[in-house]
């Protein structure tokens, strides 16, 4: 497969972005459009490859970068301070990762300039966990671009989003009627107001052993039946938070294979 890729700047509003893009260099353009909205960690290697299989299966994949600021990247949230932060946190136990009294017991160990710039990244990446809407800011300016971009002018688009990214391909679907389409993998779900104003289809995968973000699951399927809008979801036996993600400790082959099958067709039928 000949796979044609590359990263696009453009500006909106007087400010800077930009988006990785992917498609198959010999399909006809314009393409329909899958967002493909970052985990926690950015647009890491496993959100290009993510995206890389969407633009596989027929799409113009786009994965926006919604940590650069103006274009480019901090110099505490590059890719490679934010891969050391990653795999300071994977050598850890578990419960370890939100455990701050243990976490900074394990960061006491690294050297000192290492351990400076692990507290720097891991404050930068996890206060975006409180910045959604300016997050979200971006992907309406890439719904915005991709509207007048040759290689999706007139065609459809619909997002998916991976934990933060599930969350905010949420808040877009209850920001922007533009969108033909959610999904959204074990994301932190919306309230009754947000919900109200969805006007696409959805669809979630949760694992079962997900307990915080399973928690509200009941209450926002009855909202949205209540509310009139389209949703239906998975709760996978035996898989954990991010079990989609193939590089981490908590990836279920079964789950996130019958998930990859269900996204692709909701896809097909939602922009084709």
């Amino acid at each position: 497969m000949s796979l044609k890729t590359e990263w696009v700047h453009f500006e909106q509003n007087g400010a800077k972005h930009r988006i990785y893009t992917s498609r198959m260099e010999r399909a006809k353009t314009p393409l329909p459009v899958v967002i493909v909205i970052q985990e926690i960690w950015g647009t890491d290697a496993h959100i290009l490859d993510l995206t890389d299989r969407f633009a596989k299966a027929g799409y113009l994949a786009v994965a926006p970068d919604l940590y650069a600021v103006d274009g480019k990247r901090t110099e505490s949230m590059t890719e490679e301070r934010i891969e050391q932060v990653k795999a300071f946190l994977e050598a850890l136990p578990p419960p370890a990762w939100h455990d701050p009294v243990a976490r900074e017991a394990a960061m006491e160990q690294q050297p000192e300039k290492a351990r400076e710039e692990l507290r720097a990244t891991y404050a930068d990446v996890f206060a975006n966990l409180k910045r959604l809407p300016q997050l979200l800011e971006k992907l309406q300016a890439t719904m915005t671009f991709l509207e007048g971009y040759d290689l999706s002018k007139g065609q459809k688009v619909a997002s998916t989003g991976y934990c933060i990214g599930g969350a905010l391909s949420l808040l877009l679907a209850s920001s922007d009627p533009r969108l033909a389409g959610a999904v959204v993998y074990y994301g932190h779900l919306l309230n009754k107001e947000q919900i109200a104003t969805i006007q696409c289809p959805v669809v979630g995968f949760f694992g079962e052993l997900d307990g915080k973000i399973n928690a509200h699951l009941p209450e926002f399927a009855r909202s949205m039946q209540e509310a009139g809008k389209s949703f239906s979801y998975e709760v996978y036996e035996g898989a954990h938070h991010a079990f989609f993600n193939d590089t981490r400790g908590a990836y279920h082959v079964g789950a996130s294979r019958d998930a990859w099958e269900k996204t692709l067709a909701f896809f097909n039928q939602v922009l084709v």
